[in-house]
């Protein structure tokens, strides 16, 4: 039986981004791609991305997350999964610990990530300093200015999307940035086809953007091994870094997708600063008929 029956979780979201948080500290199990893909299977609990809580893997932090997109493959950054895993780490009756106040601390195999809570359901996310150099998204290929690439999805004389904005938030991002309503374009459809685009070669969360003011902006994004979703919080990051290396913004904007809004703001110390809402949703334990078949 997999050593995960049983197990306790939280099902919340951040900004529509279905998330599970899953508590793992004072163990040494991990979770298995195959055991993540088991989990968003089950409509109890099922996920746009699972943080897996860890034990702190250095000092002076307060936990390391696994993040695991619907398909098993991991992610190195959540935005809006870290805000609710720092919810559950200072609310949840059985998850926080006295220590833990208003600020933590939080380590993921792309770096540590620092959260605030503003008030009792918004919290604000240091993402970090974006990486624009195209060995560093990365690409398959060098390109000098990432600002736009040379990419494009329909006919040459009349593609439907070209010249994205490339950025890499702890995953990598491509932003197409467009005059029309994002809504009008299919990226169920042209989705799959980018992200897994040979110029990608750790594929890519594909953004599809339309600028509305020096400080807003409209947002649908097709998530690398999760699909279509109702918010992203890296890729929120990565269009504003985007749109404001092409003066098409200042250095922070209001970013509307279809699960909420989320703040982002590109200091100027190179940091980028997410700020939105949690939700607690339902909890739940995981059944033994998940695993059934998997190894243990």
């Amino acid at each position: 039986m997999s050593a995960l029956a049983h197990r306790r979780f939280l099902k919340m979201h951040g900004a529509g981004n279905a998330i599970v948080v899953l508590d793992l500290r004072g163990s040494a199990i991990r979770v298995s791609s195959e055991e993540a893909r088991a989990i968003a299977g089950d409509p109890a609990s099922s996920f746009d991305q699972l943080m897996v809580v860890h034990d702190p893997a250095s000092a002076g932090t307060d936990a390391f997350m696994r993040i695991y997109n619907t398909d098993g493959s991991e992610s190195g950054a959540c935005g809006n999964g870290t805000r609710c895993v720092a919810y559950a780490m200072m609310d949840d009756p059985v998850m926080a610990r006295p220590a833990e106040g208003g600020r933590l601390l939080l380590e993921t195999k792309a770096g540590r990530v620092g959260v605030r809570r503003n008030s009792e359901k918004s919290f604000t996310v240091d993402m970090g300093r974006p990486l624009l150099k195209w060995d560093e998204i990365p690409l398959a290929e060098p390109f000098p200015d990432t600002r736009r690439i040379e990419l494009q999805v329909g006919p040459i004389d009349a593609p439907v999307l070209h010249s994205p904005g490339v950025v890499n938030m702890g995953n990598p991002h491509a932003v197409f940035f467009v005059s029309e309503d994002p809504d009008t374009y299919d990226l169920a459809r042209i989705g799959p086809l980018l992200e897994n685009h040979p110029v990608f070669p750790e594929r890519a969360n594909i953004s599809v953007a339309q600028v509305r003011g020096r400080e807003a902006i409209k947002l649908r994004v097709w998530e690398r091994g999760a699909g279509l979703t109702l918010a992203c919080g890296t890729a929120a990051c990565a269009t504003v870094v985007a749109a404001s290396r092409l003066r098409m913004i200042g250095r922070q904007a209001t970013v509307s997708l279809p699960g909420g809004n989320l703040i982002v703001e590109w200091r100027a110390d190179d940091h980028v600063l997410m700020t939105g809402p949690v939700a607690l949703v339902a909890e739940g334990t995981l059944s033994p008929d998940l695993f059934a078949g998997l190894g243990g």
